[in-house]
């Protein structure tokens, strides 16, 4: 039951970071296409029109921090995260069992500092009301809590696979690791 919950939590994070990436691409284009026809109108009446997104690379930027941020836990929950396993592979098991735990604990801690840290950032961002300095002024914090929340994804994630790994239990990018050499070997 709370597996479920989380990996829908994590799955959620990866659909957020599908969407703004759409998101990005339809900006682009569409401001490609304005650009297309300001050119056109250049070039037939001796005018541009000036059409034009405003503020488009600022928010093509911040969509593309929220998307970078909340794909993290998905990513690692699929193991897509680069891994260097050059030393870690040549280790006995018990040791390998015992580096695992430290990395993870390490990595939770790192992990959950940084998030702890961000909610400062979009805290302090809010309260003195930042803003963008963009033709649109936006208040910073919108785009910092996306960033926020892609970081307390990644720390649940993390904290998640350092409780099934010193319960027992299968870690996640391991379980991708599994299914893919179980896949070569059919």
């Amino acid at each position: 039951m709370i597996r479920k919950k989380l990996d829908s939590l994590y799955n959620a994070g990866g659909y957020l970071a599908a969407f703004f990436l759409v998101t990005i691409c339809l900006l682009v284009v569409v401001q490609v296409s304005f650009n297309c026809i300001d050119r056109i109108s250049t070039l037939t009446t001796g005018t541009a029109i000036g059409l034009t997104i405003p503020s488009y690379s600022d928010f093509t930027g911040f969509f593309l921090a929220s998307s970078s941020f909340l794909a993290l836990a998905y990513t690692m929950r699929k193991g897509s995260h680069i891994r260097v396993t050059l030393i870690f592979s040549n280790l006995s098991e018990p040791i390998q069992k015992v580096v695992e735990t430290l990395c993870l604990l390490f990595a939770s801690v790192i992990s959950l500092y940084f998030t702890v840290y961000t909610a400062y950032l979009v805290y302090e961002s809010f309260i003195y009301n930042d803003l963008s300095s963009g033709m649109v002024a936006i208040p910073i914090w919108i785009p910092q809590s996306s960033m926020l929340l892609g970081l307390c994804l990644l720390s649940i994630s993390f904290v998640d696979d350092f409780f099934c790994h010193i319960t027992g239990r299968s870690i996640s990018y391991n379980r991708h690791l599994d299914k893919i050499a179980q896949d070569m070997n059919e």
